[in-house]
């Protein structure tokens, strides 16, 4: 079977650099580009850096409706171990959908992650609910994609959603919040000001469940939901980098 065609600026990406990892993770119909500038700056700083794309993201609504979520997570999984070998110190950073895609992954191999960082994590969503119901009727619905506040920034996603790959979602997401109180690493949490996406009530929940000790807020005023290419990024990528620094020196010391 052929593989679909990747489009033009949604290929995964990957940076060699130094001891501490960085695995970056879209969102659900967005693709690595929302990730890759951010993923630039950590490794100009001496960051080894993996941008994955996941499955059926990038090509084509088709190819996207016959996916199933551990195949996002499967991809998650082969970003981290290609940083694992030569990396001391591996932070996760997902953006929207794919926070949950790291967080399963944390959940599943929490001895090889040492900090997560999630911007806009979506997670909780009582409109899914209404998923099986519209499946009966639905083939797809109409996305979301470039909720940007700074002008001339593209994600590169897609403007239609298949509601099967909302369902896969959706039972990632139920599967992540059983597992969240069992996930102890350090984590950072971004929020935008503003987002049309995904309810804004989603880092207050992620930070009450989670079973971390160390937690951390970080409003972000200036940004709709991709905050990764949006007027706060390069206040998430400095934070980004110091919490990797941060947990770096605390197993070094």
């Amino acid at each position: 079977m052929t593989e679909p065609r990747v489009r033009p600026g949604c290929e995964p990406f990957s940076f060699d650099g130094g001891r501490i990892g960085v695995l970056m993770v879209h969102g659900f119909t967005g693709s690595p580009a929302s990730m890759r500038p951010i993923g630039e700056g950590l490794a100009a700083e001496g960051l080894s850096v993996e941008g994955v794309r996941l499955p059926g993201h990038g090509t084509d609504i088709e190819d996207l409706r016959s996916r199933r979520w551990t195949e996002w997570v499967d991809a998650a999984a082969t970003g981290l171990d290609a940083l694992r070998p030569r990396c001391g110190t591996v932070v996760t950073f997902g953006q929207s959908m794919g926070a949950s895609v790291v967080l399963s992954l944390v959940a599943s191999r929490p001895h090889e992650v040492d900090g997560i960082a999630l911007t806009n994590p979506y997670v909780f969503d009582r409109r899914l609910l209404a998923v099986p119901i519209g499946s009966r009727f639905l083939k797809n619905v109409k996305g979301i994609a470039n909720d940007i506040a700074k002008s001339g920034q593209d994600e590169r996603g897609d403007t239609v959603m298949p509601v099967p790959a909302i369902a896969e979602m959706s039972a990632m997401m139920k599967h992540v919040r059983a597992a969240l109180p069992e996930i102890r690493q350090p984590i950072v949490v971004f929020r935008s000001g503003t987002d049309h996406v995904v309810p804004r009530s989603n880092a207050e929940k992620v930070l009450e469940r989670i079973g971390s000790e160390r937690r951390e807020l970080v409003p972000c005023p200036n940004s709709y939901h991709v905050v990764t290419l949006d007027h706060d990024a390069p206040l998430v990528k400095e934070r980004v980098l110091a919490f990797a620094l941060e947990l770096d020196g605390a197993k070094a010391g």
